[in-house]
């Protein structure tokens, strides 16, 4: 039983049957470029409608020659929570631990804590799942309860023009034509398309799918990920 403390705040989002993200890839100095920085979190029906997806992005702007030895922190604790009655509270819990090559991921279970504390409830159902090495093909494991789940490297799905969007925040004639530029750029390649700023960059994913009947809740739900440092 190990116990973790809390180091990065979540990013919170709703999920109704429909796909939905949040993303902070900059984030405070603490923790910027670290192992327990979180990138992205995205939450939607899976394939099976019966089913939710999570995925929990972190470290994020792996470059590919970097992406052959990057690998998951042992002391970091990535623990999704799930709301299941709209009062911004987790109900349900997930908990994704790696060790020696492989990742361990509890849950979902009844949370019994609400502090900045956990302690990794290896009582809980598990699922455990080989570590996909970079460049090989996705290695997934499902437990006898349904529960799915992925770790490894991959190429980072969000898609953001840091320099447009800087030239947005301090406008001006940014190509000599005279007139002050605004706006962002639609997505593309070539001049006059917005430029990719994490694009051939990686970062370490974990995806869980769980069947519906194992949240429970009322239809909607709010769901966050935080990352937390032994």
């Amino acid at each position: 039983m190990k116990k973790f403390k809390i180091l990065l705040g979540a990013s919170a989002i709703a999920v109704a049957g429909f796909f939905m993200v949040a993303a902070d890839h900059i984030d405070a100095p603490a923790v910027a470029g670290g192992t327990s920085d979180i990138t992205d979190f995205y939450a939607f029906q899976g394939q099976n409608e019966d089913n939710i997806a999570f995925v929990a992005n972190v470290q994020g702007l792996i470059s590919p020659g970097a992406s052959g030895t990057a690998a998951f922190d042992e002391n970091v604790l990535v623990e999704i929570n799930i709301d299941t009655d709209g009062d911004a509270i987790e109900d349900m819990v997930i908990q994704a631990i790696p060790r020696n090559g492989k990742m361990y991921v509890f849950g979902p279970f009844a949370s019994n804590s609400t502090s900045l504390n956990s302690t990794v409830n290896d009582a809980a159902t598990s699922t455990v799942v080989d570590i996909t090495p970079y460049g090989d093909a996705a290695i997934t494991a499902t437990s006898a309860d349904g529960v799915m789940a992925f770790a490894g490297t991959r190429d980072d799905p969000f898609f953001f023009d840091f320099a447009r969007f800087t030239q947005i925040l301090t406008p001006g004639d940014d190509d000599g034509d005279g007139m002050e530029e605004a706006g962002f750029l639609p997505a593309g390649s070539g001049e006059g398309f917005a430029s990719d700023t994490f694009a051939g960059t990686n970062v370490m994913s974990i995806v869980v799918e769980v069947p519906k009947s194992m949240i429970g809740g009322t239809g909607n739900i709010n769901t966050w990920v935080e990352t937390k440092s032994k």
